[in-house]
């Protein structure tokens, strides 16, 4: 018998995404993938969570314009859940470089540059587990459980 592999992972639609309406259309995408959302909130992020989500770019020239870019207005932050959940959603979204990105990928179809790639998905299981208790310090712990048997 086949073991599932069930996961949970870290989703956000950035804020280009939100302000030119993408959020059904991308949305959309997950579930028609077999991803369920589990939780999701629009925000208005602030600078420090934004810097902690992105603290392994904390040395990167770029980064004080992506923390200005991911607080410059509301996104939508989502807990999705599926079979191969991290590498699912990742593979939805497209690569991070826009010229690298597939018609038919989020980033493929939307994105304008590489500085605005309308989303983020985790990319390993502990940056999932990272970004969600980031993302959604109001959950309880078990509500958190990444893996679903």
């Amino acid at each position: 018998m086949k073991k599932s592999n069930v996961e949970k992972t870290f989703a956000m639609i950035k804020p280009d995404g939100v302000r030119r309406g993408l959020v059904g259309e991308i949305i959309k995408r997950y579930e028609q993938k077999g991803l369920r959302i589990v939780a999701a909130k629009l925000i208005q992020a602030d600078r420090e969570t934004a810097e902690q989500h992105y603290s392994e770019l904390k040395s990167r020239s770029f980064f004080n314009e992506l923390i200005d870019y991911i607080t410059s207005g509301p996104m939508m932050v989502m807990i999705l859940e599926g079979e191969n959940a991290i590498k699912m959603v990742r593979m939805i979204n497209g690569p991070t470089h826009i010229e690298e990105a597939l018609p038919g990928t989020i980033r493929g179809d939307f994105a304008t540059s590489t500085a605005h790639n309308i989303v983020h998905g985790s990319d390993s299981y502990e940056n999932a587990q990272r970004e969600i208790k980031l993302w959604f310090p109001e959950l309880e712990e078990n509500q958190l459980k990444l893996s679903v048997l």
